[in-house]
């Protein structure tokens, strides 16, 4: 399994590769990624390549990744060409204007690429008081929701209660369950 995993410095693109790793660790899979590139500290682009299973290099080529995990809408769209013909993107979507373009639709139906589209910042307004440092968790419980990644919604738990720092434990287990029940 090939993720990319895109959006903007800050928005925990790290502890997202960080669970997933955990996860494919704890079954025993062989796991790879590259650091984040980007411009990380400036609130700039940041891609994140993973992958599970048993490669050797850590970068995803073009075209090839089976998940696309974006944070932000934009680095979505920019981002899109890593996703192979039949891949899956789960994505923050706060602007739906962006993903009703038309020939972005027809690249999307002509490619077979299925969206899973969140309103990350609606849900974290209304239940977390705008506490958008939970965006990451919310992103990866859609994927479970929507059942991409091979990843269940127990296993992501479980990374998390290991993972999270502990006064923010029971925050993301709330932000996971919002985001597995908006892909579902």
């Amino acid at each position: 399994m090939q993720f990319v995993i895109v959006g903007t410095g800050g928005q925990g693109i790290l502890f997202a590769s960080k669970a997933l790793g955990h996860i494919a660790m704890e079954k025993g899979r062989s796991v790879v990624g590259s650091e984040v590139h980007g411009m990380a500290q400036r609130g700039g682009s940041v891609v994140s390549h993973f992958k599970v299973g048993e490669y050797l290099s850590p970068l995803v080529k073009v075209g090839e990744a089976d998940v696309l995990l974006a944070f932000d809408q934009n680095e979505a769209v920019r981002n899109l060409h890593y996703l192979r013909d039949g891949g899956t993107l789960v994505v923050n979507l706060y602007d739906p204007e962006v993903f009703r373009n038309d020939r972005l639709q027809r690249s999307l139906e002509r490619r077979n690429i299925e969206v899973h589209p969140i309103g990350g910042y609606s849900i974290l307004k209304e239940h977390m008081g705008g506490r958008f440092l939970f965006l990451n968790v919310l992103i990866l419980g859609a994927m479970c929701g929507a059942g991409v990644g091979g990843v269940s919604v127990d296993e992501m738990n479980q990374a998390i209660r290991d993972l999270a720092p502990a006064r923010f434990v029971e925050e993301n287990l709330k932000v996971l369950k919002l985001g597995y029940e908006a892909a579902r």
